[in-house]
C-alpha cells in the first residue's frame, strides 16, 4: 500500500438527533440524501439549519444519518462570525462543556446547551489501512501535503474502525492556509 491518502475539506455542518430533527422540520421529518460522503453511510442532506450566535448567523447543512447527540462543527473563522469564544478543538463526539447555539429550522427552534466544536484534524482508516501504514487508533501523527503552499500538519489523530474509509479531514481554515484545493494527497511522516 502506498503511504498516500486523500485529504478532504470538511466545511461547517451539523449532526442532529431524531428529536432535534423533528423540532426543526416537523414531526415525522426525515433526512434527504443530497450527496454521499467519503465515509460509508454518511451523506450531506438537502436540509439546512440556521445557527444563531451572539453576533451573527450562518446556514449550515445537516450531515446524516441522525446521531445520538447534536453537534456543530465549525472553523475558527465561523466561530468568530457567530460571536462565539472558547470553541475548543475536539474529536467528534467530545462535546461536554462546549458552547451551545440556537438552531433554527422551518418548523421550530432548539437552544443547544452544548455541542459546538472545531473538529480536530484526523485520518479515518480501516484496521487494514492502519496496519499497512504502521499506525494505531488514537495515535497522533504528522501529515505532509504537497500543494501550492505545501506544509506538514502536526497533531493529526488517527481514527481506526472497520466502518471507515481512508481519508483525512481538515477544516476550511486549514484548507485555505494550505491551498488544499481540488484533489489533494497526504502522507504520514515520522
Amino acid at each position: 500500500m502506498e503511504n498516500k491518502f486523500i485529504v478532504e475539506t470538511s466545511a461547517r455542518h451539523i449532526h442532529v438527533t431524531a428529536e432535534t430533527l423533528a423540532t426543526l422540520f416537523g414531526a415525522g421529518a426525515t433526512l434527504h440524501n443530497k450527496k454521499d460522503l467519503s465515509q460509508p453511510g454518511q451523506f450531506a442532506c438537502e436540509e439546512k439549519v440556521t445557527l444563531v450566535g451572539p453576533k451573527g448567523q450562518l446556514v449550515v447543512s445537516i450531515l446524516g444519518p441522525t446521531r445520538p447527540a447534536d453537534q456543530v462543527e465549525l472553523s475558527f473563522t465561523d466561530a468568530r462570525a457567530l460571536g462565539l469564544s472558547g470553541v475548543p478543538i475536539r474529536e467528534s463526539g467530545d462535546v461536554v462543556g462546549t458552547p451551545g447555539l440556537k438552531l433554527v429550522g422551518p418548523c421550530g427552534e432548539v437552544d443547544m446547551a452544548e455541542g459546538t466544536i472545531v473538529a480536530k484534524r484526523h485520518i479515518h482508516m480501516t484496521p487494514a489501512d492502519a496496519e499497512a501504514l504502521g499506525v494505531s487508533d488514537k495515535e497522533v501523527v504528522k501529515v505532509k501535503i504537497d500543494t501550492a503552499r505545501p506544509l506538514i500538519f502536526d497533531d493529526v489523530v488517527v481514527r481506526v474502525s472497520d466502518k471507515f474509509a481512508l481519508a483525512m479531514h481538515i477544516d476550511t481554515d486549514e484548507c485555505n492556509a494550505a491551498g488544499a484545493f481540488g484533489k489533494v494527497l497526504g502522507e504520514i511522516v515520522k
